[in-house]
């Protein structure tokens, strides 16, 4: 497994394993890295002769008020956690190496960043979009993968794909939580040990709706109803959004029928959770 810093050395690494006929997966990640990111590296690995997994604090899709200098940075632990699972390349680049001065291009996308996340941070999605098509023109993977639990993210990464022709296989992976049902997040460990009880209330609450919906209710509204009342109970936590959309687009739906995604957002304490299921 090996660390590098620059694109110029990506390329070179990816062109040498083209010349042996060598399929690339990538798995793009911001660091401190858990189980849940492992999941996605496992899986490119089982598909792909070679892993690139890139590290990188993207700083183009945090908002002037949220959490960039606090996100949790440790390479050595991502180093580790990369090579148990068996990933052969580390992208680790700097701010500059991504963004060289006078950067002013982008990725934007419509339709399914208007809700959810995108609804209350207006810039993340465009950040996200550009760093993750930086990425596939830097690796030229023929898969990447991502987590289910950015579900929206997931979607927007599909339709910008296929939208723009990125020669590139997104593959879907399950969302990875801790034996008590909280979704792996490297946000978790802002959490202090009372509110880490409270945060909970998200998978408790996730639960309810999605055994409503199989019991045989279609009506969002009802959904809604149920998980944020569930919500409601617990002191510490402070709603963002209860949402019921179709997976595809990600735009509001009355009635439940084909797939669709229930997705939440909760402050915990000052920590912004998100979690979801798709039926």
């Amino acid at each position: 497994m090996k660390l590098v810093h620059t694109i110029k050395e990506v390329r070179e690494i990816v062109s040498e394993w083209r010349k042996e006929g060598l399929t690339v997966g990538l798995v793009p990640t911001m660091g401190y890295l858990h189980e849940g990111h492992q999941s996605l590296i496992r899986k490119s690995v089982e598909q792909n002769d070679r892993t690139v997994v890139s590290v990188f604090v993207n700083p183009i899709q945090f908002g002037p008020t949220e959490d960039l200098e606090a996100y949790p940075r440790d390479i050595n632990r991502d180093m580790k956690a990369v090579e148990e699972v068996g990933g052969d390349l580390i992208f680790n680049p700097e701010p500059e190496e991504m963004y060289p001065g006078h950067f002013t291009s982008f990725i934007d996308t419509t339709e399914t960043t208007e809700l959810l996340c995108g609804a209350v941070r207006p810039i993340h999605f465009r950040g996200v979009c550009t760093v993750v098509g930086k990425l596939f023109n830097i690796v030229l993977p023929d898969k990447a993968y991502f987590g289910q639990k950015d579900a929206q993210q997931l979607a927007t990464i599909r339709r910008f794909v296929r939208d723009l022709n990125f020669p590139v296989g997104i593959v879907a992976c399950p969302i990875v939580r801790e034996e008590d049902g909280l979704a792996k997040s490297s946000r978790n460990t802002y959490l202090s040990p009372a509110e880490r009880q409270a945060a909970l209330i998200l998978s408790q609450s996730l639960k309810k709706g999605k055994a409503l919906i199989e019991q045989g209710e279609k009506s969002a509204e009802k959904v809604k109803e149920v998980i944020t009342e569930s919500l409601k109970t617990e002191p510490l936590a402070r709603i963002d959004y209860v949402e019921v959309v179709d997976f595809e687009n990600i735009q509001r739906v009355e009635t439940i029928t084909g797939e669709t995604l229930v997705a939440i957002a909760v402050y915990i304490g000052k920590t912004r959770l998100i979690d979801n299921f798709i039926i």
